[in-house]
């Protein structure tokens, strides 16, 4: 039987109630074992009239954040098996501006995890090296506070989330399925009903398993008027030859976004920053980045920081910003170690993935907040419709396109709303340099800039 989890009457009347006074929130039990935040669910969400969405690629909390003062971060004692040269290999301070990472797939996934002794990352980057061969392996190497200076001031000056977890245990393209819609699936025809869910929605011969007919957030946007856009970082590719690849681009695949005529919502970043110097930015807003700005290994981490920093140094100097909240994620694990076992939180068959880093940053973000509780980029989508559609789902018992997934993940999904506080004056920006001075391997140039195309490696996933 499919379950469908739906507000009751009751429950609709008691979100209505929160956003107009102030109600009790609490969020699950944080992995770390810390109690979990009690917070005031505050009518203040309507402070926030502009969200930004900036996905990265492949990363972990622990490969950025394991050292990260009071965070949960790397435990003492770590040595994860090495299969091909014995042993083990523990955690190590790496700060090689470009990493290799490893395989991020559903099999990756389940191998890394093992059961829930997150033992696996070493042997699975080692899959396609030959006996007796050095064949190194970064997935165990974390950068410090030297390397990204910025990431860690975002984190100290806002809100940084310890326990975000990428909401579907495999790669790129179903996890920006969810950063949309809250599921990933294959689907037969245009018609919602022929969707079937899957974590492996696509693979290196199909990396763009159209049409996507199932309903995403947009449709619900588009029904109640509320803006939005969808950010390209140079453009698309293959159009534009180094723009977003297909599978950080997914929105053009859905069948809904088609129907409503809202595909030239869909656009190039040059676009977002006009609009940000305008005070003229869309309710809601997404942005995917170019291989060489994504982060994905081998692209420059320094060039990735620079990108995002020059993002949010927009909407800070914007007219927006004392009325905006960004939302700052890393897509997958990327094959890199991180010690948090995903596998209690699990909400469903597809998901939750490995944790990723993750940040609120926002004039009404807590100051220095390290939130212990579980979220996936469902918590997103969450806040997106409590603060613009009155606290509606993407819920097919409700929207009026039925489809068949089995729940509906952003009532599952913790609640964001702890990271805020709606009763401080608005902060003030906080404007930092694109490229600051790193400990990173080889020292990036003043510009930051580089040119790494993305590939697909030999154990495939991107």
């Amino acid at each position: 039987m499919k379950l469908r989890l739906v507000l009751a009457a009751g429950a609709v009347a008691a979100l209505g109630a929160s956003m107009a006074s102030t109600a009790t929130v609490q969020a699950q039990q944080a992995p770390s074992g810390r109690p979990a935040v009690r917070a005031s669910a505050q009518s203040g969400i309507q402070e926030i009239k502009h969200i930004i969405v900036i996905l990265q690629e492949n990363r972990t909390f622990d490969s950025y954040f394991g050292t990260y003062p009071g965070a949960d971060g790397i435990p003492p004692g770590v040595c994860v098996p090495d299969p091909l040269h014995g042993g083990c290999v523990k955690p190590f301070v790496d700060h090689g501006d470009s990493n290799r990472g490893g395989p991020h797939m559903d099999k990756a996934f389940t191998a890394d995890v093992d059961a829930g002794k997150m033992d696996g990352f070493v042997g699975q980057a080692e899959l396609n090296c030959q006996p007796g061969s050095k064949c190194p392996t970064d997935v165990m190497g974390y950068h410090v506070q030297s390397d990204i200076r910025n990431y860690w001031a975002y984190a100290h000056n806002f809100a940084l989330n310890e326990h975000m977890f990428e909401p579907v245990h495999s790669w790129s393209l179903p996890s920006h399925m969810y950063e949309v819609s809250a599921w990933s699936a294959h689907c037969a025809s245009n018609s919602p009903g022929s969707c079937t869910g899957t974590d492996e929605p696509g693979n290196r011969s199909a990396t763009n398993p159209t049409p996507f007919a199932w309903t995403d957030l947009t449709w619900l946007l588009h029904k109640n008027g509320v803006s939005w856009g969808y950010y390209l970082d140079h453009g698309q590719a293959p159009a534009n030859p180094g723009g977003v690849p297909t599978i950080w681009n997914v929105l053009p695949g859905f069948t809904d976004v088609h129907a409503d005529h809202q595909v030239g919502n869909v656009q190039p970043l040059s676009n977002f920053f006009s609009q940000a110097s305008a005070g003229t930015l869309p309710s809601v807003s997404w942005i995917s980045p170019d291989p060489k700005d994504s982060e994905h290994p081998p692209a420059l981490v320094s060039t990735g920081q620079a990108y995002v920093t020059s993002i949010i140094n927009a909407v800070m100097n914007s007219s927006d910003w004392s009325s905006s909240a960004i939302f700052l994620a890393w897509d997958d694990w990327g094959g890199f170690y991180d010690h948090v076992n995903p596998l209690p939180h699990q909400p469903d068959s597809l998901g939750y993935g490995i944790r990723v880093p993750a940040m609120v940053i926002s004039p009404f973000a807590k100051r220095g907040f390290i939130d212990p509780n579980v979220y996936s980029f469902d918590s997103y989508l969450r806040f997106i419709e409590d603060d613009f559609l009155g606290g509606a789902r993407l819920d097919p018992s409700t929207d009026g396109r039925p489809d068949p997934r089995p729940d509906v993940r952003e009532n599952l999904a913790g609640n964001l709303i702890i990271d805020f506080n709606f009763n401080q004056a608005p902060r003030p920006p906080l404007i930092l340099d694109p490229c600051p001075r790193t400990t990173l391997v080889p020292r990036p140039k003043p510009s930051c800039t580089g040119s790494v195309p993305l590939h697909v490696n030999t154990w495939g996933g991107t």
